[in-house]
């Protein structure tokens, strides 16, 4: 999943950001108002984490743009400002959800977590496809019980293919899923990918089908 965050304070940025990214998300930070607007108007992300109080241009300012623009992405509103009124205001603006500084990490990891799912359509943190099990709390795919050990890159490619199990993605999606902005991955690079994931998802009943001129869609393997 892409994730935006929007924070002013360096040290509190690149410790969310650290936290964010060990889970497997591509993340981009920005720091002032201006700058959110321009990237969520540019960009496309599953999750915006939004401080209110920014240089430049306010929070709420942002996410207001950010709906009239018919912008779905989930919003996460973290600020210090944690009056009832400013509560009121992100709710009702279309923020998703709302939490005061400060906070508890395991609870901000578990609310990041629900969010996602819900912007990606699930109600449960336990997936299954063919062979496969995915838990989205964990992000960890396993079959008959034991882990797969799969390669951060293939991991998120095999989650997004996962989460839209017999659709098809295509790759410009891929790379906007998987790619922060200062990442330089190609089209090429995402060819590369699928057909090493090919590889170690064989054994387990599933494959990567290609639509050509379009994309990848997971799909079950043909018995052999």
């Amino acid at each position: 999943m892409r994730i935006l965050l929007v924070e002013d304070n360096q040290a509190l940025a690149d410790g969310l950001s650290a936290i964010l990214r060990g889970t497997g998300h591509a993340v981009d930070v920005v720091s002032d108002g201006a700058s959110a607007d321009a990237a969520i108007s540019a960009e496309s992300f599953d999750l915006v984490i939004l401080d209110l109080t920014l240089p430049e241009m306010d929070g709420l300012e942002v996410l207001r743009v950010m709906r009239a623009r018919q912008n779905r992405a989930a919003v996460l509103i973290l600020t210090a400002r944690g009056s009832a009124e400013d509560k009121v205001k992100g709710l009702d603006l279309g923020a998703d959800d709302y939490m005061s500084k400060p906070f508890d990490i395991s609870e901000f990891e578990a609310r990041v977590r629900m969010l996602l799912r819900r912007q990606a359509g699930l109600r449960s943190s336990a997936l299954s496809f063919g062979g496969v099990d995915l838990d989205l709390n964990s992000r960890t795919f396993s079959a008959g019980g034991a882990p797969l050990d799969i390669p951060a890159r293939e991991l998120g490619l095999l989650e997004v293919l996962f989460l839209r199990a017999g659709k098809v993605v295509s790759k410009e999606a891929i790379i906007q899923s998987l790619a922060a902005f200062d990442d330089d991955l190609s089209a090429n690079a995402i060819e590369q990918y699928v057909s090493r994931l090919r590889k170690r998802i064989a054994p387990h009943g599933l494959t990567v089908r290609t639509a050509r001129g379009i994309g990848y869609y997971l799909d079950k393997a043909a018995p052999v």
